[in-house]
């Protein structure tokens, strides 16, 4: 919890400075470049903190398997639940609300002319790109900095993880802190999120609440071809990529296999996240990428998000993220009983 009001604050202060220098968003470019270099260096620092972790890397071969299927079956699932909600919703893929009835349209055009015209030279330049520059360079500092923790932090802190742990943790949690303060920046200058979630309204509860049925819908179909049973399997669903939580509460209960399948599954679907979030957003929809990390989608995975696709968006991946960290500390122990 002390997180969230962490992140709403530092983001709600960006929101806050953008709103006041809207009229000089021409000479802030450079944002741009800073955020990548903080979003290159998380990463990295993720990287180095799993390669390092032991029981990442000690399983990756045994439970590890099932982590994975459950991984990309969940977050399949989770892509599908939100791609059939947003389009009952009348979402169109970049996240904008479709008016069904011409005053709609006459009203929300003068709502949303910036969006628009932001979005057109969005699409003009998704069909210039080829290969996404951001997810070759989140997957390049993926691997240096997994071959970074594994062959270089394991031995310079061999006696002491405990101390590299606390370290990275904090420097996550700086540099979280840092790229949140962009990202409201960001939405401050765009100043059109509150009129975009007002249009929406409510209906974007229905977001979180499509990525919680398809991840619990994929995690009963997946236990029938592992060998954890179904209470084990939707349990390790419902930590929606809490790997710091969930995974302790399977294990309090007698369940060690499935806590350990759990932890590695959180990992992989942060990891899987931040890797495929550009590709997501490009070749699926927008709203989307905020279903792929789960409970990551408010910190974590967030600048990822907003830079793949646009400010508003940042709204969905955060309420989404935000609604799904809550569920997990009710949703596991119910499950497993």
């Amino acid at each position: 919890m002390a997180d969230l009001v962490l992140y709403l604050g530092i983001t709600a202060i960006g929101y806050f400075l953008g709103s006041r220098i809207r009229d000089k968003k021409e000479k802030l470019g450079w944002t741009g470049a800073v955020q990548n270099v903080a979003i290159t260096a998380l990463v990295l620092l993720m990287g180095a903190r799993m390669g390092a972790n032991r029981e990442v890397t000690d399983n990756l071969r045994t439970i590890g398997i099932t982590a994975f299927f459950m991984t990309v079956a969940i977050m399949v699932c989770s892509i599908g639940a939100i791609f059939i909600v947003r389009k009952l919703l009348g979402i169109d893929r970049y996240g904008r609300l479709v008016c069904s009835r011409p005053q709609e349209k006459d009203s929300d055009e003068n709502i949303s002319m910036a969006v628009h015209e932001s979005l057109h030279q969005i699409e003009e330049d998704e069909k210039k790109q080829g290969v996404n520059t951001m997810t070759v360079i989140i997957l390049v500092s993926v691997i240096i900095g997994m071959l970074a923790g594994y062959f270089v932090v394991r031995r310079v802190f061999d006696s002491n993880m405990d101390t590299f742990d606390y370290i990275a943790a904090l420097g996550i949690k700086i540099g979280l802190c840092l790229l949140l303060v962009f990202v409201g920046i960001d939405l401050g200058i765009e100043g059109t999120v509150v009129k975009n979630f007002k249009a929406v309204g409510l209906r974007i509860l229905a977001i979180p609440a499509a990525v919680a049925i398809g991840t619990l819908l994929a995690s009963f179909v997946m236990s029938f071809f592992t060998e954890l049973t179904t209470r084990e399997a939707m349990a390790v669903g419902a930590g929606f990529g809490w790997y710091s939580l969930a995974p302790g509460i399977i294990m309090e209960a007698g369940h060690m296999t499935a806590s350990a399948v759990c932890f590695l599954h959180n990992v992989m679907r942060e990891l899987f996240a931040i890797l495929f979030i550009p590709a997501v957003a490009k070749n699926i929809g927008y709203v989307e990428t905020v279903g792929m990390p789960g409970s990551a989608a408010m910190d974590v995975c967030l600048p990822i998000v907003e830079k793949a696709t646009r400010s508003d968006i940042a709204v969905y991946s955060f309420i989404s993220g935000a609604v799904l960290s809550t569920l997990v500390p009710i949703l596991v122990p119910v499950i497993i009983g």
